[in-house]
C-alpha cells in the first residue's frame, strides 16, 4: 500500500516578536473598526456587548491582539455579519509580503475613508435633505466641486 503525499497550500507566515502584527490581524481589525464605525458605535458600546473593555477592542482593531474565533463569532453577532466579512478583501500572500503602490486601492481601504466622521456626518446630513431635487442638485455641486462633471451635463 502507497501513502500519497498531500501538497498543502503555503500559509500567511506568523509574524515573530519584534516583527509587529501579522497582517492577517492588521486586516480583521480594519475590517472590524470600519463596520463598528459605520454602525456608529462607540468602542465603549462595542465592547460592553460582547463583554469586552474598550482597550481590548483597540488592541483588537490596531491588529496588536488576535481576536480567538468564538470572540470573533460574537463580534459578527453584534455587528450584523457573517463571520467570513472580516476576510473579505484579504490580499493574497504575495501582495501583504510586498504591497505594490500600482494597486488600485482595495475596498477596505475605500471604506475606510468612508469611515471617516466627516464623511459619515456628510452622507448623513445629505439624506436629511427632504426634497429630492435639492438632494440631486446638492449631489451635483459636490461632484463638480471634487473635479467630476454631473451626469446630466452635455459633453
Amino acid at each position: 500500500m502507497s501513502a500519497t503525499k498531500t501538497k498543502l497550500s503555503p500559509a500567511h507566515t506568523l509574524s515573530r516578536r519584534g516583527e509587529g502584527p501579522n497582517p492577517i490581524d492588521i486586516h480583521v481589525g480594519a475590517r472590524l473598526r470600519l463596520r463598528r464605525t459605520l454602525l456608529g458605535l462607540s468602542q465603549e458600546k462595542l465592547g460592553e456587548a460582547v463583554g469586552i473593555t474598550f482597550q481590548q477592542l483597540q488592541k483588537y482593531e490596531r491588529g496588536s491582539n488576535r481576536i480567538s474565533a468564538s470572540r470573533l463569532f460574537n463580534l459578527s453577532q453584534v455587528l450584523g455579519v457573517p463571520v467570513s466579512y472580516f476576510f473579505e478583501d484579504m490580499p493574497s500572500p504575495e501582495h501583504i509580503a510586498t504591497p505594490s503602490p500600482d494597486l488600485p486601492p482595495s475596498e477596505t481601504e475605500e471604506f475606510e475613508s468612508m469611515a471617516r466622521r466627516e464623511t459619515l456626518e456628510l452622507v448623513r446630513a445629505y439624506y436629511r435633505i427632504e426634497d429630492p431635487s435639492v438632494r440631486k442638485r446638492t449631489f451635483d455641486l459636490l461632484k463638480a466641486l471634487g473635479g467630476e462633471r454631473a451626469l446630466d451635463e452635455a459633453v
